[in-house]
């Protein structure tokens, strides 16, 4: 079946299903769906065959003045087909609510957290609805439109954090009232330690606050926020152009593939048309990033382990990398070389030579890999049959990227999504069915492969051109929304833009792949031993900065 017919398909089905539902978009379609519905709705999508959405992708709260909500991007692993699900919020702006679907997709759990947190949307029957980002005792709601920004409201605290071993759950009783009820985070008799925020296994500044057994881990709580930037925020006062400089700011790593996505975007709603030849380059630069990303997360996941050598061995490739970035792009890190209407600047006189001649080391270099490690006893006993990840799991988590396509899910946005040239190259998506931490380490080795074989299909065949079209300087989009799915280095990146004309967004949601990889470490580590969750972590290869944004 082709794109058009599936969709077609699942939009009839729809029709069907909710008769008085609002369908609206072409490519993605957007639901309307009442609130009281929505539950019952959320399950004949998630099990009815024929819609078959399975993968949550991510809440993008909304505050449109009028009303509250939130829109739900859906996404089904059978059909690799997208919809929008549109709910208004319930009550007034005091108190508003929408029924949990925390029950229906695991990662809503969380999504729904970061949508109260902002928003002050009530999810009722969420067990855990606390804040996710800000501090618990946070005056305001930051993404709506109302909010007062007053820096005395919400001072800088210079004393230690509050905390909570409880949290709200929130109810409706038989007359449609919200009842507040509380419960304990960890039992009285949990023995807790923090591991973090300052610890070097957690990869960042991130926190588990980890009830153990002896060695044996029971729960663990994930506290985030401590290095959020308020970006989504931000970019409501920012013009489009300068929301592109916040991307390398999340992943770091996947700096090329973020300003890759948000400026496809950004062009689908101006309707704006590039060149082929910074499609290329826009590509080439996205798989080199792939490759550096995967071959640092093998030298500092081997690290955590204690095979420090291994370190040493795959940063002599990405300083290969980023020597190539840097004679293009002018910089080792922070790119900002995509921009709307193509790149910045053209590539060096040496970027073909440069890219042949890591081209020709790679598969050496990945050789000296497996031989260092793969193999070794002590890493498979570390390693194999621990974390383990079902397919199914990885689907309800919304795990994406190397994680989930370790658990045997073909979740590549390259193939189930393509942008920009993708669809015109050879090459495969690496999956592998074992789902545990040896699993997600060999998946991003035969990752780094396939990457090559890209850039060996691009580097002879980069077409003359501009690398720039022409955009204007105060570049408006026309009123409406867009969506967008792309690769990251560590799974699928997703941006939903909301304009009402100006030249500023309206709203700007960013869907990290991270924000789920750090959700799903208490389910892969209970009752695992302590030092497991230093592998299990380091395998999922989360990094903090896209978690808190």
């Amino acid at each position: 079946m082709t794109h058009y017919s599936i969709m077609a398909t699942i939009n009839d089905k729809i029709s069907k299903l909710f008769p008085q539902a609002q369908i609206e978009g072409d490519t993605i379609p957007m639901v309307t769906i009442p609130e009281e519905q929505w539950h019952d709705a959320a399950i004949k999508l998630r099990d009815d065959a024929d819609t078959a959405m399975d993968y949550l992708v991510t809440i993008v709260g909304m505050d449109w003045k009028e009303s509250l909500g939130a829109i739900y991007y859906l996404m089904s692993s059978k059909f690799d087909q997208v919809v929008g699900v549109k709910v208004i919020a319930k009550g007034d702006r005091e108190k508003p609510y929408i029924q949990s679907v925390a029950d229906v997709w695991k990662v809503a759990t969380l999504y729904e957290r970061e949508v109260f947190d902002f928003l002050g949307i009530i999810f009722i029957d969420n067990p855990d609805m606390r804040r996710l980002f800000l501090s618990i005792d946070w005056v305001g709601y930051p993404l709506r439109k109302d909010y007062d920004a007053n820096p005395d409201i919400n001072p800088v605290s210079i004393k230690n954090e509050r905390q909570t071993d409880f949290t709200d759950v929130y109810t409706l009783n038989a007359e449609g009232e919200i009842v507040k009820n509380e419960t304990r985070v960890f039992e009285k008799e949990d023995f807790v330690v923090n591991i973090g925020p300052q610890h070097p296994a957690t990869h960042g500044v991130l926190r588990f606050r980890t009830a153990v057994d002896g060695e044996i881990i029971k729960k663990i709580d994930v506290y985030m926020g401590y290095i959020h930037r308020g970006v989504e925020k931000l970019c409501e006062n920012l013009t489009y152009p300068q929301t592109l400089h916040f991307m390398d700011r999340l992943d770091y790593f996947s700096a090329h593939n973020y300003h890759h996505g948000l400026c496809i975007l950004i062009e689908k709603a101006a309707g704006i048309e590039i060149s082929r030849r910074a499609q290329v380059i826009r590509v080439m630069m996205d798989e080199l990033s792939r490759i550096a990303s995967h071959c640092l997360f093998l030298g500092t996941f081997c690290m955590d382990l204690g095979a420090t050598t291994m370190l040493f061995y795959t940063l002599r490739v990405r300083e290969q990398i980023l020597d190539i970035m840097e004679k293009t792009c002018g910089a080792r890190m922070t790119f900002n070389y995509d921009c709307i209407g193509g790149v910045m600047a053209d590539i060096d006189k040496d970027f073909v030579a440069d890219v042949k001649a890591l081209l020709e080391i790679l598969p050496k270099n990945l050789k000296e890999y497996n031989d260092i490690f793969t193999g070794n006893v002590i890493a498979r006993n570390r390693l194999e049959g621990v974390g383990v990840l079902t397919r199914e799991d990885a689907i309800a988590y919304g795990v994406t990227g190397p994680s989930g396509r370790a658990s045997g899910w073909a979740c590549d946005m390259r193939k189930l999504q393509p942008y920009s040239i993708y669809s015109e190259l050879d090459f495969e998506e690496v999956t592998a069915t074992e789902g545990d931490s040896m699993a997600r380490f060999k998946c991003r080795m035969r990752e780094i492969e396939e990457s090559a074989k890209i850039l060996a299909q691009l580097v002879d065949n980069i077409p003359d051109g501009e690398y720039c079209v022409k955009v204007p300087k105060m570049l408006k989009l026309p009123a409406g929304s867009w969506f967008q799915l792309t690769e990251g280095c560590r799974g699928a990146f997703g941006l939903y833009l909301e304009s009402d004309g100006s030249t500023k967004p309206y709203r700007l949601k960013i869907a990290p792949p991270c924000l789920p990889q750090a959700a799903v470490v208490d389910h892969l580590t209970r009752d695992a031993k302590i030092a497991d969750l230093i592998t299990i972590g380091g395998s999922l290869d989360y990094i903090v900065p896209d978690i808190d944004r």
